[in-house]
């Protein structure tokens, strides 16, 4: 009676002597290890700079976050959007729906919008103070003046509003290549111009809360009161910096990084743009300065970090599975 037994009592115990954990992985590590190929076939070099961006950003927020009341908010909200972007890439790489396929291509554009946005309350994390004093400086030993005061002298309305448009060029050249490259179906070539400025922005944006500075217009009270009046574009501009200003985060510029790493992406892929670009690119550059918002040395630091980010950008392009898999349309 007891031999008939013993077996299966035996191998009752083995099993029970088997951790759940380990029991449940071997059967469920085909299906888990099939998902996490899926994804990572799905996200491609946009999405590894990304996750390493917000990768980042949370080890300063949590290494500082005495200094952040709203620490574990700010680490729920990226969590959720690393998940978010996951979710997404996974669903349009099974699917060929094509809204899901075009909030697959454009999603970056209200996802910088955003984490720019947040600078505002992350810029003093580390330090309490402004530097604005040390670029003030160096403007002045660049040029002999302080450069957003001597081009005050040129102001009126209609150099005004000029000016301003020049600075709104700046969210033409982040739309106007990629929508190119998109309609095309140049697929590699768009996602290449995307992770440049993607590199681009999230250096500036790093580089934001390690160095916090807050622009002319901030640092100089008195400028609050010297208006700079203008005609539709000024309206434009003042109705953006009303409702989305963001206090900081002046230092590189991210204006003239992400436009230079696309006009850089422009002379590789559409000559053509980039002759259209350049002059834009150029008095968008001066409108920075003219209207307040950066210092001469923000706008350098621009070019050097735009630059960057198109030169890293073309060498991560080579990793394999840089470009990601999207289902095409049905």
């Amino acid at each position: 009676m007891n031999r008939l037994f013993k077996p299966p009592l035996r191998s009752c115990v083995e099993a029970a002597a088997v951790p759940w954990r380990e029991r449940d992985a071997v059967s469920h590590s085909p299906i888990f290890s099939t998902w996490i190929e899926q994804v990572r076939g799905a996200c491609g070099a946009f999405e590894w700079v990304t996750f390493g961006y917000l990768g980042v950003l949370n080890t300063l927020i949590f290494l500082f976050r005495k200094n952040l009341p709203a620490a574990p908010r700010y680490l729920l909200i990226h969590a959720c959007i690393a998940a978010g972007i996951v979710a997404l890439a996974w669903a349009a790489s099974r699917s060929g729906n094509s809204a899901l396929r075009f909030l697959r291509y454009w999603y970056a554009l209200p996802l910088w919008t955003f984490l720019f946005e947040e600078l505002t309350g992350l810029v003093h994390i580390i330090y309490p103070n402004w530097f604005d004093d040390w670029l003030i400086r160096f403007d002045h030993a660049l040029t002999g003046v302080y450069p957003w005061d001597w081009l005050a002298q040129f102001a009126n309305p209609a150099l005004n509003d000029f000016m301003q448009f020049a600075y709104l060029t700046y969210f033409f050249a982040l739309v106007a290549l990629p929508a190119i490259l998109y309609a095309q179906g140049k697929h590699r070539e768009f996602w290449t111009v995307m992770t440049s400025m993607a590199l681009a922005h999230y250096t500036v944006y790093t580089i934001a809360v390690l160095f916090p500075i807050q622009s002319p217009f901030h640092a100089f009270p008195a400028l609050e009161h010297q208006i700079l009046p203008g005609g539709p574009a000024t309206w434009m501009i003042n109705l953006v910096e009303r409702y989305g200003r963001v206090h900081g985060a002046a230092f590189p510029s991210a204006h003239v990084s992400g436009a230079f790493a696309v006009l850089l992406c422009a002379w590789q892929y559409r000559r053509w743009l980039f002759w259209l670009h350049l002059p834009l690119f150029c008095l968008m550059v001066i409108s920075t300065v003219y209207g307040r918002y950066h210092y001469v040395g923000d706008c350098l630091a621009g070019l050097l970090t735009g630059a960057a980010g198109f030169a890293a950008a073309h060498l991560l392009m080579e990793s394999r599975g840089a470009v990601p898999q999207i289902r095409a349309t049905e």
